[in-house]
């Protein structure tokens, strides 16, 4: 009796990638509201906080287009903001 395990009997089942991992933008796709968004960062010493707008119109062009899994914006910490609205980020920021 042999005890070799037959490997090709085994199916592999694929998983979905894990939350955080997506298709990075080899066609540069999003690359103008990344260089938006980092242009933002540098111009405001690198404090993410002033620049909410700009990652949440970047993570909305990856949804878009199918570059990462589309999860409601409330989810990703964009919930006190209106689609398009600079106001609500602002009048935020100044309060800290």
């Amino acid at each position: 009796m042999s005890t070799a395990m037959n490997f090709s009997q085994k199916s592999f089942k694929p998983k979905p990638p894990d939350k955080g991992s997506f298709p990075l933008d080899h066609e540069g796709e999003c690359r103008k509201f990344k260089e938006i968004y980092m242009e933002c960062i540098r111009n405001n010493r690198y404090n993410s906080h002033k620049c909410r707008m700009e990652s949440k119109q970047y993570l909305e062009c990856r949804m878009d287009r199918d570059l990462m899994a589309k999860e409601p914006l409330d989810n990703l910490g964009f919930g006190d903001m209106d689609k398009g609205d600079q106001k609500t980020t602002e009048s935020k920021e100044d309060k800290r």
